[in-house]
């Protein structure tokens, strides 16, 4: 089996640094950075990982100097399911929304005509001024 990123496969943790784990997979050794350990904050990686603990990884990236990355916290991700949204098609609501919508629409009409009249007055009030000068 040949390594990609993409791939998850299981390991063995070699040696643990304060930046990160070294895991030995299909013969080759791999560097697990501490932001990859979990989800949570991680202060000390010994809290979470210890030598030769077996470990499920993800490979994130192989770069041209051969220098492999990888996750655990993105090998161990669950897919979520997705459950449809129930959507009840009654009347009675649609009455209802319609009624608080006329209650917005005049209120808003409402204030945008005193709104109207304020801009108005002051512009009559800038033009007085201006007169004055």
């Amino acid at each position: 089996m040949t390594l990609a990123a993409g791939k998850i496969l299981e390991g063995t943790v070699v040696n643990i640094t304060n930046f990160g784990a070294f895991v030995e997979i299909e013969g080759k050794t791999g560097l697990v950075h501490i932001s990859e350990v979990a989800d949570s904050f991680v202060k000390d990686i010994r809290e979470h990982l210890s030598e030769q603990d077996k470990v499920k990884v993800k490979v994130i990236s192989i770069d041209d100097n051969g220098k492999i990355s990888l996750s655990i916290k993105q090998a161990n991700v669950k897919k979520k399911s997705v459950k449809p949204v129930e959507v009840e098609w009654g009347t009675e609501k649609k009455k209802a929304n319609t009624a608080n919508f006329e209650d917005i629409m005049s209120r808003f009409l409402k204030d945008s005509e005193e709104r109207q009249q304020d801009y108005k007055k002051n512009q009559e009030f800038k033009g007085r001024s201006k007169k004055s000068f």
